[in-house]
């Protein structure tokens, strides 16, 4: 599995702030976010493509930054890329498209950077009508969502209620694909309850990361995404029950299958086992 689909945890950090790029690496996250895009004032892109560029040349391999570049109708988008294109001295961990609107975006993108993980920003009515086709691209290992912008193209709340359903239509074409389902970042950074609440509700609604804004969020998402102890306790129950190869068993009683040891194991994954 790659870094980006065992990802808990997408931090954000403004391109054009290299002195926080160091610090939001020992944060914690599971991956950085260099970000080129709507985080930088379109008068200082240029700037934060040279900064990104020089941070990246100077990581070990298998680090976890990664950058988001600009929608592709952008001019900013080709010199992102540029930026980008030589990747043994400055290659990403993965590369996050914004606004993502259909797969042919992903396919020009993963033709300029042949090989390199993608993450598809869907925060549009198209892109989310779209979505199980940019998923199903072969470099695309999650989808995101992008809510704010969705809210404001919707015409809706940016609350939990009014973006429930965009939720699960993204959690599905995620699953159609077997790529990973990134929540939106929760936007009050000095309300770690309510960055965990939120997570649980989305881990239950099969989202496998959360966006960040902060680095004080990632420990209340991370637990949030941890499964409580009697599930872990449960789950490697039902994974021994299954260990034979059995297409079914009985555990305490009730019936264990396919769909029930899917879920054991998805648990087990998301508690890190």
């Amino acid at each position: 599995m790659s870094t980006v689909a065992k990802a808990r945890s997408l931090l954000f950090v403004p391109g054009d702030r290299p002195e926080r790029f160091a610090k939001a690496g020992a944060a914690g996250a599971d991956l950085v976010c260099l970000d080129l895009e709507d985080a930088v004032a379109p008068a200082l892109r240029a700037k934060a493509r040279s900064e990104v560029k020089a941070f990246l040349k100077a990581q070990p391999v298998g680090h976890a930054f990664g950058v988001r570049v600009n929608r592709l109708s952008s001019p900013d988008s080709l010199r992102d890329i540029a930026a980008l294109q030589d990747a043994q001295e400055s290659s990403p961990a993965f590369v996050m498209l914004a606004k993502a609107e259909c797969a042919h975006e992903l396919e020009l993108l993963a033709n300029q950077l042949p090989g390199m993980p993608l993450i598809a920003l869907i925060e549009s009515p198209r892109g989310l009508s779209h979505a199980a086709e940019i998923g199903a691209m072969p470099q695309v290992q999650a989808l995101m969502l992008g809510g704010a912008d969705l809210a404001a193209e919707l015409g809706c709340d940016f609350a939990w209620e009014p973006l429930l359903a965009a939720r699960q239509a993204l959690v599905a074409a995620a699953a159609r694909n077997g790529v990973g389902a990134i929540d939106v970042p929760w936007l009050d950074v000095t309300d770690a309850a309510g960055a965990r609440a939120e997570t649980e509700r989305v881990a239950a609604l099969g989202f496998c990361a959360k966006a960040l804004i902060h680095p004080s969020q990632v420990e209340p998402v991370h637990a949030g995404l941890m499964p409580a102890e009697a599930v872990i306790l449960r789950a490697r129950r039902v994974v021994q029950a299954c260990a034979d190869g059995t297409a079914a068993a009985l555990l305490d009683g009730r019936l264990i299958d396919r769909p029930v040891l899917m879920a054991a194991q998805r648990a087990l994954r998301r508690a890190g086992e």
